[in-house]
């Protein structure tokens, strides 16, 4: 078969396999992806699994938001039953792409299912005149979701470069950016609890956007410059923050610190929007009776 003829092979065999809940948010589960990747052992599998719930962990995201134990009750002889409470996982698009990253190399799914999983999530992203027609709300939605998958590259990037200590990555980025502000001082200038609230769910668009550029920059010099010590790490993420502050300057924009901050947060923001979803849903239920 053609590399093309495999790539549109390997498209297919994972958006048959792709689950839609009824908020539309897609999923897989881990016994049906197994089979995908060339896997024919659960045990082993699982392995893998694990290894890409640490390294989810690694880029300061819950493990559980994309791996969701699944349980199922097993019909035993002589009418007996046993419920096993993590017979399989749920999984976001990112927990798959995950898993393929700590998949067995050898394995040739492994490399096109590596592939597939980081340019679709990649293909989600608006055109620019669509951002454009959004609202402010909309765009802070937007770029937060945008921020949260970048970083989860940023950090695998960050990672294989020798990082260990991502607090210190962190805050060498933002200290470029914000003029010698760590997450923490920002996080007090903001009036929020850093250990129980992200500054990034209190930004608005335009701050938010400044650290998109932050974060795609520094993971393109990492790779681009076969960094692979923590501390040239943290000096190209500190240089990148200071080339787009600089930036930010040249063209006359508003230094991220003297942005306001909004009112509501990202995941008030997502709860109205759930809520309001959740009403559409049961008018529309309404008008079918």
């Amino acid at each position: 078969m053609s590399e093309s003829g495999l790539i549109e092979q390997t498209e297919k065999t994972f958006e048959d396999i792709k689950h839609i809940d009824e908020n539309g948010n897609e999923y897989w589960y881990a016994r049906e992806l197994m089979l995908s990747l060339g896997y024919s052992s659960w045990d082993k599998f699982k392995n893998v699994i694990e290894k890409g719930k640490i390294s989810c962990e690694n880029s300061e995201s819950l493990y559980t938001e994309h791996f969701s134990l699944v349980g199922k009750t097993l019909d035993l002889p002589n009418g007996a039953t046993k419920y096993i409470e993590d017979y399989d996982y749920k999984l976001t698009r990112y927990a798959c792409y995950l898993i393929t990253q700590n998949g067995s190399p050898r394995k040739k799914q492994i490399a096109l299912a590596q592939t597939y999983f980081a340019v679709k999530t990649r293909q989600q992203e608006l055109t620019e005149e669509q951002y454009k027609q959004l609202s402010e709300d909309e765009k802070r939605l937007y770029n937060r979701v945008v921020v949260k998958n970048r970083n989860k590259y940023l950090f695998d990037t960050a990672k294989a470069s020798g990082v260990k200590d991502y607090a210190k990555f962190n805050n060498s980025g933002y200290k470029g950016l914000y003029n010698g502000e760590t997450a923490e001082v920002i996080a007090k200038r903001k009036g929020i609890d850093p250990k129980k609230q992200s500054i990034l769910d209190y930004m608005d668009s335009a701050e938010l956007g400044a650290n998109i550029f932050r974060i795609t920059q520094t993971d393109e010099l990492l790779k681009r410059n076969n960094v692979n010590n923590e501390n040239d790490a943290c000096f190209t993420h500190n240089r990148v923050g200071k080339a787009v502050r600089k930036a930010i300057e040249e063209v006359g924009g508003t230094m991220p610190e003297d942005l306001p901050t909004p009112e509501k947060s990202i995941k008030e923001l997502e709860k109205e929007k759930k809520n309001q979803l959740k009403l559409s849903n049961q008018t529309i239920k309404k008008l079918k009776k």
